[in-house]
């Protein structure tokens, strides 16, 4: 009798447990969809912003980085790496850009046209008389990923050697980078 007794009291507690693992199970599922649900943008789903930067007297490398930020959309909460979230960039005076140190002799570029004899070394100082925009392309490039958003992300950034753009429909707001 007494076994009897046992095997029905450990019955109503196999019981009682087993629904209380369904009840925690469903209790799981209802907070994971709720609270604890994180939000990754798709695809064309961020709208961009457009900033506007003067470059006259910036350190390149200080504001390369700076640009390469916005690009990629790492100022915004709704970053993901793998997506591009990033606001378009315009950057005036490019120019102006100035190096520290004795970077402006000892910085040299390299060029190579795929032909035999092809290959061209130029120096900051003459690179920087011939195409100043390059100079500043090649850093931000270096700073992007190394894939097929890298290379999307680096068209959203538009420099100019002048004070004048093309893109004052798009309304880009001013961009304060600290010198």
């Amino acid at each position: 009798m007494l076994s009897f007794y046992l095997a029905v009291c450990l019955l109503t507690v196999s019981e009682a447990l087993t629904d209380a693992c369904l009840l925690a199970a469903r209790l799981a599922r209802l907070l994971k969809d709720s609270l604890m649900s994180t939000y990754m943008p798709k695809p064309g789903e961020v709208a961009a912003d457009w900033h506007v930067v003067d470059a006259t007297d910036l350190v390149l490398g200080r504001l390369a980085a700076r640009i390469a930020v916005i690009l990629q959309g790492k100022h915004k909460p709704t970053y993901t790496p793998h997506v591009d979230t990033g606001d378009f960039v315009v950057v005036l005076n490019a120019d102006k850009i100035r190096v520290t140190g004795k970077k402006a002799d000892v910085i040299q570029y390299d060029t190579y046209s795929r032909y035999p004899g092809g290959r061209h070394l130029y120096s900051f100082k003459t690179m920087n008389e011939l195409h100043p925009e390059r100079l500043l392309q090649l850093a931000v490039k270096r700073m992007l990923p190394k894939n097929k958003l890298g290379r999307n992300l680096l068209i959203k950034c538009k420099i100019y050697k002048g004070s004048e753009h093309p893109h004052a429909a798009q309304q880009p707001k001013e961009l304060k980078i600290a010198r």
